[in-house]
């Protein structure tokens, strides 16, 4: 047999029999542990689908002025928010965009946080059991050798309860922060793309103002010219 592979498999047993040690809370421990980290790994995912770190600035602030040009999740990003007239209306799309965009991460982040949180929890809460456990074996047992399993038994419980759920919290919490990092430096993007936006359209919208008044009059003029002729 490799000797690689001899060495996971016999990895593997001594990791099966600690975890089979643990009890009962060991099973409550591994559900936190599957939904915190696939909800990490979903959010992550999801937050580096979205693009906004691998498109520099200069080239989405010229996707603004030029739709033809844009791909990807930032062009469909712009491509909604930018299908307003009026300022009101980019307001109104960027907040939209908000609760699409935004309220599903913080969601999972708050799950990911009661995870953490939990995880040792339950590892206290099988400690508990496991020291109730050997009280009950030294109460009840007469000293022999099948008293002293017992104990040994309920003291493996605890300590291996609660090691599991600070091995489990430790990581989550870490993991945890980088994620909120990465969130909150996507609310930064859509915060600074919002003020580009606006600018741009009040720029728009500014120089077509200014244009209205020099036209009336010509065109005045002209139906004054037609009235005398």
């Amino acid at each position: 047999m490799n000797p690689v592979l001899e060495q996971l498999n016999n990895f593997w047993q001594q990791a099966l029999e600690i975890w089979l040690s643990g009890g009962w809370a060991m099973i409550a421990i591994a559900i936190v542990a599957m939904v915190m980290f696939s909800m990490g790994m979903h959010v992550h995912l999801k937050l580096r689908e979205k693009g906004f770190r691998s498109v520099p600035e200069k080239t989405w602030r010229q996707w603004i002025n030029h739709p033809a040009e844009r791909e990807g999740p930032i062009g469909d990003i712009l491509n909604f928010v930018t299908g307003g007239a009026s300022l009101k209306d980019t307001s109104t799309f960027f907040e939209e965009l908000r609760i699409s965009e935004i309220a599903p991460f913080e969601q999972d982040l708050r799950v990911m946080k009661i995870c953490v949180s939990a995880a040792p929890l339950l590892g206290l809460l099988g400690t508990v059991t496991g020291m109730l456990a050997t009280f009950g074996a030294l109460a009840s047992g007469s000293g022999g050798d099948k008293t002293m399993g017992l104990v040994a038994e309920g003291i493996s419980e605890a300590l291996v309860t609660t090691e599991t759920g600070l091995i489990i919290a430790l990581p989550g919490l870490f993991f945890r922060y980088m994620l909120g990092r990465q969130h909150e430096r996507y609310k930064e993007f859509l915060a600074h793309l919002e003020t580009v936006c606006t600018q741009k359209l009040y720029k728009k919208l500014h120089e077509q103002n200014n244009s209205v008044p020099e036209a009336v009059p010509t065109f005045l003029r002209k139906r004054e010219t037609a009235a005398i002729f």
